[in-house]
């Protein structure tokens, strides 16, 4: 069995480290065209649909996990952006990954791709204006951001290449755990047993995958490779789809340091709002 495991994870690492190499590559050569600037001047704005659509794209071309999502959220806090926004961006910049998203439409399907990235889009954009709406903007504590520096993307084959090696540093470790852990599951674990009780249409296991995903910290980079070896194995894809965004959209290191820049009835109101979405975004799978 240990032999299977080892060339699975070889197969599936090689698979992964081509795709991740050649879509960040081209990733980030394109982030040299994006104008940054006029991003900023529409999330700043008081136009609430051109607002949230600045927001979703600049999540989109920040390739940010949960942690690292929070630096950019006070930053935009100090500038003023409107509090709706704001959230908007923080529930959508760690699912919408362009890199992840491409791997996503390769390994699971190009429909599940495009649903994926409506859903979560639509869904961020929801949440972020109904906590506006309820008044959580009260919530949010006075901090000032020090030594955050946005950098300047330019168009280059080097600074492409300089970055997908910094990605490679950051992510490509998470799609190396995610393959052994997908290939330990299709080799070990019974398809009997994941289809027994992973596998029937039952829609607690969507709220259930929800909450799980959270404590678990399980990067979407992780999960991609981990989520293909699960619906393998007969593992119903709603319940996937939860504990991928589950995971990805919060975070307990995430929760501690939001503690630090929201009061907790908002951090709360966040946990909860991941859990919804994630929820949500499994049922709707049972669509497809």
């Amino acid at each position: 069995m240990l032999e299977k495991i080892i060339q699975d994870f070889i197969s599936i690492a090689l698979e992964l480290t081509v795709l991740f190499i050649g879509i960040s590559f081209l990733v980030s050569l394109l982030q040299g065209l994006i104008p940054y600037e006029k991003l900023n001047k529409y999330l700043s704005g008081k136009n609430t649909f051109i607002g949230v659509i600045a927001a979703v794209v600049f999540a989109f071309i920040t390739p940010f996990c949960s942690c690292s999502t929070i630096p950019v959220v006070v930053n935009l806090l100090d500038k003023k952006v409107r509090f709706g926004i704001v959230m908007v961006f923080l529930f959508a910049s760690p699912v919408l990954d362009p890199t992840i998203i491409t791997l996503m439409a390769t390994l699971l399907g190009v429909k599940v791709a495009i649903v994926y990235t409506l859903v979560t889009s639509i869904l961020s954009i929801i949440i972020g204006l109904t906590l506006e709406k309820l008044g959580f903007e009260t919530a949010v504590k006075k901090v000032k951001m020090t030594g955050f520096d946005e950098k300047e993307v330019k168009f280059s084959f080097r600074g492409a290449f300089k970055e997908t090696m910094s990605l490679m540093k950051t992510v490509y470790p998470y799609l190396l755990i995610g393959a052994g852990i997908g290939s330990i599951i299709h080799e070990a674990v019974p398809t009997e047993w994941i289809t027994t009780y992973l596998g029937d249409d039952k829609w607690w296991l969507v709220p259930v995958a929800a909450i799980i995903g959270i404590p678990l910290y399980i990067r979407i980079s992780t999960m991609i490779p981990l989520s293909q070896i699960l619906i393998a194995k007969g593992m119903a894809f709603p319940p996937v789809m939860a504990l991928m965004i589950g995971s990805t959209g919060a975070s307990l290191p995430e929760v501690v340091l939001l503690n630090s820049i929201f009061q907790k009835r908002l951090v709360s109101a966040f946990v909860v709002s991941v859990v919804i979405m994630a929820s949500i975004s499994g049922f709707l799978f049972y669509l497809i």
